[in-house]
């Protein structure tokens, strides 16, 4: 049975940070991140050197403000509470988004995230910041290549030689008009040094893919994940030699509705998804952009789609298992359940309603760890010991 929806008031009254069991799931614990912001979205959890189990958002008054910035909260090993925000950037007048932390080889911890003016994703650039003392402190923000208009949000992975993989999206501008996202093309971001260079290798025939998501491989083979701009299905693709080329993403039996979906490899070799398995066809809710609440310069709302589809419903929150290197799901259980209503990013007065943006990882003990976005209010933090097994 899945948590019931809080009220504005009661989100407020949680964001302490403070683990709590759930009333009907003996095998759940949760919680609501601290944030001194109105709005809080797009997580990322990581686990660091040291044990403890970090994660990374953005916060402000509302997705595209120059406010926006990137905050991160920490879960100390044994600690029955997550720290205070801590803001990781501060740039004035850019949005700054879609964090990803990564432990490298090393151990040094790096985070990356995007920058851009207004709901501008492409004008965006890719900033990164690295710590040398896991995760406590970062170095000086520096821009990753010269990448323009190109997006991140999920974790890297690793090649077979050892480079640095991380994947993301082209933001493509239409011949006339503003960005709508139809045009968008995944892209994965390779380096061999070390994060000191980047060179991108294209995802073939990957129009509308975007939020690329690989895992490790199984028998050879890494399978990759992928939101879908037309809101039809999560698309996936292949890797046979590492993740350095992939095929043509295909659709699987997951609906999508535009919105992030994110997997992770089990140590039995499962995949587990967090996503809403909700698309087009079932709703006919639209909105007509992403940004369609924010004014340019020139004080001109973003016009049409151009063929992506946003403002279908996000909710509910499911995870979905698969045996099949992610051909199929058939296992699947709701944590949360709501309206999923997305046609206002407003947080301010309380009108989304989404469940949005999912991050998953297991712990050393095997427990799952997931993160999302809750009414764009709040991240909300869940822990499941009991995985079903086939």
């Amino acid at each position: 049975m899945p948590a019931r929806e809080f009220s504005a008031e009661e989100i407020s009254t949680y964001m302490d940070g403070l683990l709590r069991p759930h009333a009907h799931e003996s095998d759940r614990t949760e919680a609501m991140l601290p944030s001194p912001c109105i709005q809080n979205h797009a997580a990322n959890l990581c686990l660091l050197p040291d044990g403890a189990l970090a994660c990374v958002w953005f916060g402000g008054t509302m997705e595209g403000m120059g406010d926006i910035s990137v905050w991160m909260s920490r879960l100390e090993p044994g600690a029955d509470r997550w720290s205070a925000a801590m803001r990781l950037t501060d740039a004035a007048d850019r949005s700054e988004q879609n964090p990803v932390l990564f432990v490298a080889p090393g151990g040094a911890v790096w985070l990356f995230h995007t920058s851009q003016p207004g709901g501008r994703q492409d004008e965006c650039e890719i900033f990164s910041r690295c710590s040398a003392d896991g995760g406590r402190s970062f170095g000086p923000s520096q821009r990753l290549g010269d990448f323009r208009g190109v997006f991140v949000r999920q974790p890297p992975q690793i090649g077979p030689a050892g480079e640095w993989l991380l994947p993301g999206f082209r933001c493509v501008t239409p011949p006339e008009g503003r960005w709508t996202g139809a045009l968008d093309t995944a892209v994965v971001l390779v380096s061999r040094d070390q994060g000191e260079s980047w060179q991108a290798v294209e995802v073939p025939d990957s129009l509308g893919a975007v939020h690329m998501n690989p895992l490790p491989p199984q028998d050879g083979v890494m399978p990759a994940f992928y939101r879908h701009r037309f809101a039809d299905a999560v698309q996936r693709s292949l890797s046979t030699d590492g993740g350095l080329t992939w095929s043509a993403p295909q659709p699987t039996p997951l609906p999508n509705n535009n919105s992030s979906v994110q997997a992770v490899r089990l140590a039995d070799g499962r995949v587990a998804m967090v996503l809403n398995p909700v698309n087009a066809g079932m709703s006919d809710q639209r909105r007509a952009s992403l940004y369609d609440e924010i004014e340019d310069e020139a004080g001109e709302a973003p016009q049409g789609t151009g063929g992506a589809i946003w403002g279908v419903p996000r909710a509910p929150m499911t995870l979905a298992m698969s045996w099949n290197n992610g051909a199929t799901f058939p296992l699947r259980r709701d944590l949360e359940t709501g309206s999923g209503y997305c046609l206002s990013n407003n947080s301010a007065e309380g009108l989304n309603r989404e469940y949005s943006y999912p991050s998953i990882l297991q712990g050393p003990d095997g427990a799952l760890h997931i993160a999302y976005t809750y009414h764009r209010r709040a991240i909300k933090y869940v822990r499941l010991t009991g995985i079903t097994r086939r």
